[in-house]
């Protein structure tokens, strides 16, 4: 059996980052298993320019922001398996993988950082009615066929969902000299960044129809039309607003799901609302010495955000091989209250939190000019000012570690004040 010091599962960004950064904490001997052919994840499709405008202070596409990761990682000998399956992973944390060179194998780590990434729904998710034509992509899909396998996958567009890869993808099929009908997007506002909202689609007047919805399919072997109509406040179709558009595809934009069959299976507690592990203040999940980062633990907008995260899970990795993260002492639990959906990391123990813990967070719906409340138990010890949030848009909010290392308390909310 293979022995490793850090067995990482993932090769997209917050796969590499984690495994460079446990290299420059000290962690020796580490692998990187890849399922797909290269390293750098859904970044090689990304082709679009936003990326790393946090991390490296300037604009760069999907595959400039990954190659900066992969050229770190070979100048840093970390060894990495492509086209690489991982089949099972126990919570003693041997893993069970499988690729065309090496056929099966099983290996022994110290740690394991999870870095799977997330996957998108598809129209069995979401059950549209109609009958089950060709020309029906989930974004993510249609981006790969286009950006990568140099295949157009329509003429005639419309989009359900108002995702950020939906959203840029009215962009790309409409450069690429498609039509792009509209963007239907079921709840009363945006899933997606401002900024692509109007770089995006007010850019090329696509219109965006929110508090819609795709109510029929037609085609029998490929798509012709779709029906989409209004939907009121139960989110159920109002007879007589529908509008028929003629069309040869439609992509679904309508969510997505962190991979986490490997982590469940192996026994980690999952939560329900972000449906990605439960993870303690050095990424740690319930099973010890397993990490998790990035859109494996919950869907993060920005590619930026998911690097530090995955630092962060990388060095905690690093000292847990050397025996230096501290497993006992005072844990707090956070707490979602009001307007706030989760709350990243769950749970946290004070003694590792050296100078500051970043908690990441989404609401419920959209605010406007209201306060972000902290509360160690009911005490408030900090209220952030915010002009605007949005369900689309991840919050950061950094707690310093005098603020609650020096009290007794057992539960840290936060909750939105109007």
């Amino acid at each position: 059996m293979l022995s490793y010091d850090i067995v990482v599962i993932g090769g997209g960004p917050a796969g590499l980052a984690a495994a460079i950064e446990a290299k420059k904490n000290g962690a020796n001997k580490i692998l990187v298993l890849e399922r797909d052919r290269e390293l750098g994840g859904i970044l090689q499709q990304c082709i679009h320019n936003g990326f790393g405008l946090h991390v490296f202070k300037e604009e760069l596409t999907g595959p400039e922001y990954a190659d900066r990761f992969i050229q770190e990682l070979k100048s840093m000998n970390i060894a990495y398996k492509t086209n690489t399956m991982v089949l099972t992973l126990t919570n003693d944390k041997i893993i069970h993988a499988v690729n065309p060179e090496d056929g099966y194998m099983t290996m022994k780590a110290k740690a394991i950082i999870l870095a799977m990434g997330c996957r998108e729904r598809t129209r069995g998710a979401i059950t549209i009615p109609g009958t089950r034509p060709s020309g029906v992509f989930t974004a993510g899909a249609a981006q790969r066929y286009i950006n990568v396998e140099g295949y157009m996958v329509g003429n005639r567009v419309v989009i359900l969902g108002s995702g950020d890869i939906g959203l840029i993808m009215a962009r790309r099929l409409t450069l690429e000299g498609a039509k792009v009908l509209a963007v239907v997007e079921i709840m009363p506002y945006s899933g997606g960044l401002n900024r692509n909202i109007v770089q995006c689609l007010h850019d090329f007047d696509i219109p965006l129809y929110l508090s819609h919805t795709v109510t029929n399919i037609r085609g029998n072997h490929r798509l012709e039309g779709v029906t989409i109509a209004k939907v009121d406040e139960n989110r159920k179709p109002i007879p007589g607003t529908e509008i028929d558009y003629d069309c040869d595809t439609l992509l679904l934009s309508v969510g997505l799901i962190p991979e986490n069959e490997l982590t469940s299976k192996a026994g980690a507690e999952i939560d329900p609302k972000t449906n990605g592990p439960v993870v303690n203040e050095s990424m740690e999940t319930t099973i010890e010495g397993v990490f998790a980062c990035g859109n494996v633990v919950h869907v993060h907008d920005l590619v930026d955000f998911v690097t530090e995260e995955s630092r962060r899970a990388g060095r905690s990795a690093a000292k847990y091989v050397k025996d230096r993260l501290n497993s006992d002492g005072k844990e707090v639990k956070t707490e979602a209250r009001n307007g706030i959906s989760y709350i990243v990391p769950q749970r946290i123990r004070l003694d590792n939190i050296a100078d500051k813990i970043d908690l990441f967070m989404r609401v419920r719906k959209i605010y406007e000019n209201v306060r972000l409340i902290v509360k160690a138990d009911n005490e408030v010890i900090q209220g952030v000012k915010k002009r605007h949030l949005a369900p689309g848009e991840m919050i950061q909010i950094i707690l310093p570690s005098s603020l609650i290392k020096e009290k007794s308390f057992q539960t840290l909310s936060i909750e939105v004040e109007e």
